[in-house]
């Protein structure tokens, strides 16, 4: 079966974007970080179905949007390496320049 892994800092955002949305309401939190986990099994299953952003990166990642966050990965072979989980309003394209 395919499978994901999470690099150290998509790990941290999940978390942060737990703690943020639980600052008000923890079963809303629940319910995010669920959405955002059944898409990284989705993702895993179909590695390839994410989208490709030249106007983003120029590295080999592909994006994938969960409600108002964005799933950054690659495809590793037949599995998936997550190098963020963002919010989509944010300018990715300088988040994702200041991370390599």
């Amino acid at each position: 079966m395919n499978e994901y892994s999470l690099t150290e800092s998509a790990k941290a955002e999940i978390r942060e974007i737990w703690e943020y949305i639980a600052h008000d309401d923890e079963d809303a939190a629940d319910h995010w970080v669920i959405r955002i986990i059944e898409a990284l099994d989705l993702l895993a299953r179909n590695p390839r179905i994410g989208h490709s952003r030249r106007d983003l990166t120029s590295r080999p990642f592909l994006f994938w949007p969960v409600g108002k966050y964005l799933i950054v990965y690659r495809p590793v072979g037949e599995d998936i390496e997550v190098i963020a989980i963002t919010e989509g309003s944010r300018d990715v394209r300088n988040y994702l320049r200041m991370r390599s």
